[in-house]
């Protein structure tokens, strides 16, 4: 079969998603259909619907968009059937019921943001960074009952800097994700795609990472690590949602700073952890027990985001702050 006659389906939502259909449109695959989320209230009034990333381009690019709200419904499934897809490839998008997944003739597979089987969920990018991963990469796989378990068809690799952030990476993988996917489906094509059980990357499932989903909680910094832990921290839940704390001034006031950018700064010191030191003009030091992590860019609670110099401009007394 040529790769105009193999009709696909293409399940997903946000930009990393965009990037995958993409490159499938623009080489000549014949996508018939597009799953997606409805659109979203927003606006002051939650008066104004919003279409997802992957509905504008599908809608750009002429293609049937299919948004359910249940993916049981009889009536979905009747309209996907009507689509008579060969293949259904899934980036970003919902945990789909076997009567999705299994519909197509040549299944279904998922492109996921990390080195399956190491960091399944729904986070692989940030966890990947928080836990000072030197490399990273994506994996597609055939979807089955349990979630990001399925047999692995290609992996590749890219590596993670210590500069780098979660957004950074998540550019880099979404980039190098849509030629995956386009080679993924070449192999299928040719009747090479040679599936390997996620079970022959690990002999313990005590060896392997997970990625739940990040929650409000989940984001804020506990001081009492050391310095690389932290430094990886914010920058693996940035640009988001964003690391958090609370500045606490002297009477005991409570702001809560959303933290970007850092440096680490690791030595022996004697000051009490969360207390903060600066020279209230260029730089602003939280105490931390191996060292100092130094902010770079943050964001005060109901503020723009902004260096720390400007921060500091308007705050003359934060060294006499802590934070907690």
């Amino acid at each position: 079969m040529k790769k105009e006659d193999l009709r696909i389906v293409y399940m997903g939502t946000p930009d990393f998603a965009v990037e995958s259909l993409r490159a499938l449109v623009e080489g000549g695959y014949r996508v018939v259909g597009v799953v997606t989320r409805s659109d979203k209230p927003m606006g002051r009034h939650m008066s104004e619907l919003q279409a997802s990333p992957v509905k504008q381009y599908a809608v750009s690019q002429h293609i049937p968009v299919l948004q359910p709200e249940k993916l049981k419904d009889e009536d979905f499934l009747s309209s996907l059937r009507d689509l008579r897809a060969d293949l259904q490839i899934v980036v970003a998008f919902r945990m789909l019921p076997e009567v999705v997944w299994n519909m197509p003739r040549l299944g279904t597979f998922n492109l996921h943001a990390s080195l399956l089987p190491q960091y399944r969920g729904a986070a692989p990018i940030n966890w990947a960074v928080i836990h000072g991963e030197t490399e990273t990469g994506a994996t597609t796989f055939f979807l089955t009952h349990e979630i990001d378990t399925g047999k692995i068809i290609l992996q590749k690799r890219i590596p993670i800097a210590d500069t780098d952030n979660a957004g950074m990476v998540h550019d880099a993988l979404m980039e190098m994700g849509g030629r995956l996917v386009v080679e993924t489906v070449d192999l299928l094509l040719a009747g090479k795609a040679d599936a390997i059980p996620q079970e022959e990357f690990y002999s313990n499932p005590e060896e392997l990472k997970p990625a739940p989903k990040i929650f409000k909680d989940t984001c804020r910094i506990s001081w009492a690590r050391p310095t690389k832990q932290i430094y990886d921290f914010i920058r693996g839940l940035s640009p988001y949602p964003a690391a958090w704390t609370e500045l606490i001034n002297p009477e005991g006031k409570r702001v809560v700073l959303k933290i970007y950018e850092s440096e680490k700064r690791i030595g022996e010191h004697a000051f009490e952890t969360g207390t903060i030191h600066t020279d209230k003009k260029s730089y602003l030091d939280i105490a931390v027990p191996d060292g100092f992590v130094r902010l770079k860019t943050l964001q005060p609670a109901g503020k723009k985001r902004m260096n720390v110099t400007d921060f500091l401009n308007g705050n003359k007394s934060v060294d006499n702050c802590r934070v907690e």
